[in-house]
Formats: C-alpha cells, sequence, structure tokens
C-alpha cells in the first residue's frame, strides 16, 4: 500500500468510478472493501490518516453488548454477535477472545445478570466463545488479584473479542487494496459534483501538496462519522443534522491495577453506561465516559470531570486507587449516535446504523460500531449499487479473509499484530539488526515496525506511526514523546525529508500529546 502509486492510479484514471466512498475509518473502510471486492472501481478518500477519529479510540472490543441487550435490543445484539463470530474467522491475528468478569457485590445483582449473559451464550450460538459460568469469591480473586474484595460475593465470567482498532483499520486499507480498490490518506472532500440534480462524483483537494481533483463517480458514499453532517450539508444546506454527538474517555494505567488476563465489566455506572477495565498491551484500559459535546474533533479533549468519573468508579473495584498521576495516557473520542429528539440521553440511543439516500443520489451511512462495520457495508454497498445501475453482485466478505490473515500466532511474539506481514517486518531486523532495537524501553515496538509502515502502510506523519501504526501515544505518551525523535530520524530516511521537516514533525506531535495528558 502506497499513497504516490494510489496518486498516480488517481492522476491517470480515466472516467467514472463505480463508487467513491468517502471517509476512511472502520464504516468507509468497510465499504470500500465490500464494494471492491465485488469487483466495482472503487476510490476512498480520507481527510487525515485511516481511523484518525473514533475508530482508533474506541475500548478495543469486539462484542455483542451486553447493554443492549439489558435495553431489550435483541436483534443488536443477535447481528453484532453473528459479525463477531465472522470477525474472528477473518483477522485472527487482531481479534482474539477476552474473559470478562462481573463481579458481584450485591446478592440480587448475581441472579440478574447471570441469567442475561446465558441469553448472550445462547446468542452467539455456534458462534460463540465459550459458556459464560459462576465463580466463588476464591475463584474470581484468582482470576483477578487485584479486585477489591470487601464484599465480594463471587462473579460471573463470560468471554467476548478483543482488538486493536487502528491496527485492523490499516489492514483493512491494504485489503481494499488487494481487493483492487484504491485507498488514499490526507484528501479531502472539499464539494460535490453534479449531473443535473444527481451527485455524479466529487472535489477533492490533497492535503499534503494542495493539488486539487475533480473526481467523477457513479454514486457518491457518505461514511465519515463524527462528520456525516458536514457532507450531507454539502448536498442539501438546509439539511436538518442527523447526528448527535457524545464523547467517552478512557484511562491507560500500568498493568499492576489489573493484574491477571481477565478484564472487570460493571453493568452499570452513575451515568447509566457500562464500566471496562480490560488488560490491553500489557496495560490496562479503563471507560469509558459518556457526554454530550456540541459538535465534531479530530482531537476532542478530555474533561477534568471524565476523568474524575473514571477514576472515581475504577476505585470501587480495585484494590490499589488508581490516582490522576497514575495515568500514562487518557484518550477521547466521539461517537456519531443517530439524532434520537429532545430529551433522551446519548447512553440511551440505540447503535443501531443508519442508511439513508438523499434526492441526489448521496448514499450516507452513519451509526454503529466497530463490530457491525462488515454488515453495515454490506447493506450501505447494496443500496449504492442499485442507486448507481450497478450489476447485482454478491457480497462476498463474510469469508474474505483480511490482509495479514494468519491463524495460531504465538500470542507472546511482539509481532503478532502484523499476522502474516510479521516476516517480512522480521526480514528488515535481519537486514539490519539495529531495526530490531525497542524504540524505548516502556514501548513494545522495535524500529523495524516504523520503516514498515512507511513502506507499506501508507504512513505520513509522525503521528501516524506514534498513534495508529504503533500505539504507542496511548500505551504511554512519556515514552512516546522520548522516541519521538529517533523515530522521525528513521521516518525521514525513508521519505527523503530533511532536517525542518524533522523538526515540524518533532514540534506538531509534541503539541498533540500534550492533548492525552491528563488535565491538572
Amino acid at each position: 500500500m502506497d499513497r504516490k502509486t494510489s496518486i498516480n492510479t488517481l492522476k491517470s484514471y480515466d472516467g467514472y468510478w463505480d463508487m467513491v466512498v468517502i471517509g476512511g475509518g472502520a464504516t468507509g473502510l468497510g465499504c470500500a472493501l465490500d464494494a471492491a471486492a465485488r469487483g466495482y472501481k472503487t476510490l476512498l478518500v480520507e481527510q487525515h490518516d485511516f481511523a484518525k477519529g473514533t475508530s482508533s479510540r474506541s475500548t478495543k472490543l469486539i462484542h455483542g453488548g451486553v447493554r443492549y441487550l439489558q435495553q431489550g435490543n435483541v436483534s443488536l445484539v443477535l447481528e453484532a454477535l453473528h459479525e463477531r463470530g465472522l470477525l474472528m474467522q477473518n483477522a485472527p491475528h487482531l481479534v482474539y477472545n477476552q474473559s470478562f468478569i462481573v463481579p458481584n457485590y450485591d446478592w440480587w445483582n448475581g441472579p440478574f445478570y447471570g441469567a442475561g449473559l446465558k441469553v448472550y451464550d445462547l446468542l452467539a450460538g455456534r458462534l460463540g466463545l465459550g459458556a459464560s459460568k459462576w465463580l466463588s469469591r476464591k475463584e474470581t480473586l484468582e482470576r483477578i488479584p487485584t479486585l477489591e474484595p470487601d464484599r465480594l460475593r463471587g462473579g460471573i465470567i463470560y468471554h467476548d473479542g478483543q482488538f486493536d482498532d487502528a491496527r485492523l483499520a490499516i489492514n483493512l486499507a491494504q485489503s481494499v487494496v488487494d481487493a483492487g480498490g484504491i485507498p488514499i490518506n490526507y484528501m479531502q472532500v472539499t464539494g460535490l459534483t453534479y449531473s443535473g440534480q444527481m451527485v455524479d462524483g466529487v472535489m477533492i483537494r490533497d492535503q499534503l501538496d494542495g493539488s486539487e481533483y475533480e473526481v467523477r463517480a457513479r454514486v457518491v458514499i457518505n461514511a465519515t462519522g463524527i462528520f456525516t453532517d458536514e457532507i450531507l450539508h454539502m448536498d442539501t444546506p438546509e439539511a436538518s443534522p442527523i447526528i448527535t454527538h457524545s464523547q467517552g474517555i478512557h484511562l491507560v494505567l500500568d498493568k499492576r491495577f489489573l493484574k491477571g488476563e481477565t478484564a472487570i465489566m460493571v453493568p452499570q455506572t452513575e451515568d447509566g453506561r457500562v464500566l471496562f477495565a480490560v488488560p490491553w498491551h500489557d496495560r490496562v484500559l479503563v471507560g469509558t465516559t459518556d457526554t454530550p459535546v456540541a459538535q465534531a474533533s479530530l482531537e476532542p479533549h478530555p474533561l477534568d470531570t471524565e476523568i474524575a468519573f473514571i477514576l472515581k468508579h475504577a476505585a470501587k473495584y480495585m484494590v490499589e486507587d488508581p490516582t490522576a498521576q497514575d495515568i500514562l495516557c487518557v484518550f477521547a473520542g466521539i461517537r456519531p449516535l443517530v439524532a434520537a429528539g429532545e430529551g433522551k440521553k446519548t447512553a440511551a440511543i440505540s447503535r443501531d446504523h443508519h442508511l439513508e439516500v438523499s434526492q441526489s443520489g448521496l448514499v450516507t451511512i452513519t451509526g454503529g460500531k466497530w463490530t457491525t462495520y462488515r454488515r453495515m457495508a454490506q447493506d450501505t454497498v447494496k443500496q449504492a449499487a442499485m442507486i448507481a445501475g450497478l450489476p447485482e453482485i454478491d457480497c462476498p466478505t463474510a469469508t474474505l479473509r483480511i490482509h495479514g490473515w494468519l491463524k495460531n500466532m504465538d500470542t507472546d511474539d511482539p509481532l503478532r499484530d502484523f499476522g502474516s506481514d510479521a516476516m517480512f517486518v522480521q526480514r528488515i531486523v535481519d537486514e539490519d539488526s539495529r531495526m530490531g532495537e525497542k524504540l524505548h524501553p516502556n514501548l513494545p515496538y522495535i524500529k523495524a515496525e516504523v520503516i514498515w509502515s512507511v513502506r507499506n502502510e501508507m504512513a505520513i506523519t509522525l503521528e501516524d506511526v506514534m498513534s495508529r501504526r504503533t500505539r504507542a501515544l496511548i500505551l504511554d505518551v512519556a515514552a512516546s514523546l522520548a522516541a519521538a525523535a529517533d523515530v522521525a530520524d528513521l521516518m525521514a530516511g525513508e521519505l527523503g525529508q530533511g532536517s525542518a521537516w524533522k523538526r515540524k514533525q518533532i514540534d506538531d506531535f509534541t503539541q498533540l500529546a500534550k492533548g492525552y495528558l491528563p488535565v491538572n
């Protein structure tokens, strides 16, 4: 996957693309992969980097959604559990089984959640990951020795999926290329073009060199997540907004706060959300909040009140109470929830996806969640093909192996997330042993990963590498800042850039990283 190659293809392409997808998050990448895999000529454009927004800021779970079962949305849970199973088959190097315990501190909670999780198991059917069961107090503490023991009666263990969201996004972009599609990051849509009253393309600007292009398409798909309304307003300025923005944050803590390999799930917090404490990349991820925000932002910032909220609730379930000084990183993401009318809390709004077609033929897909991205894409591409008058082709993605597919990866292999590409990353080390050196003692990444991401994963900026090709920024802000200069040197050598570029990259990344530190 090479940006220059994609740009050259864009410049030389003569005629109409079958589909142009706007947005390089989970939904847009899913749509582009589905379209390209069906044989449609497909272009995807993303205004920043792939998964820059919400899609790299999740709780890192591929799950049916226990909370949605509690809300009575059985159809969403059933669909999500089915998609969870398919994704574990299609990307086994990135999606794996994670055990969770619902701790029981009140006698009446146990039967309620125990019965609910048995229903969860039944809905998963043959794609289930393991049966839920009751645990005694002793068994619960053996699995999570740092769980608060006071008043603990026991727990219920169940299973869901865990993944690396940004890495999956990069693999999806690579899969688009493998299927014959063209994904391009740092390419912003500045307007829509029309033939009569119907949308027939987009105007785009390269954010790196300022070049502008007019691209024709038989159909345009708006898959821009939290920026959905901006594209809709390009088409219909008077259109009413359809997105409600809700911010959620996560704290990243040292592994000592959650020893063992089992996660904690708390079904109900004060704001009605589920709270997770999940082991991830040898850290602990704790979240999330639900805070209405007025507008979309590529870099949302956590509020003091949100940080205090999570610290307060985490302290109820951990022997050692975490403080602001213990936070290695705090990151915020904004959910694109379909507007539900006045007075409805965002925590209660369904995560079902919303698909609509404007009078101009613009296809918009929004809502949903990572787990159901493939099904969202299937529905969208089917609709888009009909609008475009394209030949009807069956969706192949239910069994399509995602780039990097490899079963039975060693869970202790530091290059596990690369799947079948790990051997090529290792070759970089074999050719130059210095490339096997760690970026920082507190980070799991080596120099070869930087080289690989620039050569093969369309990494353009220092932020791309530190935030999404590796997850250095969210694992440890201080360590990522300490490694920034060395990473910029490696990238500059690959990109043919000089000292001015390196200085700007380091300055930009340093400024960005400040937003991932707890507010003092």
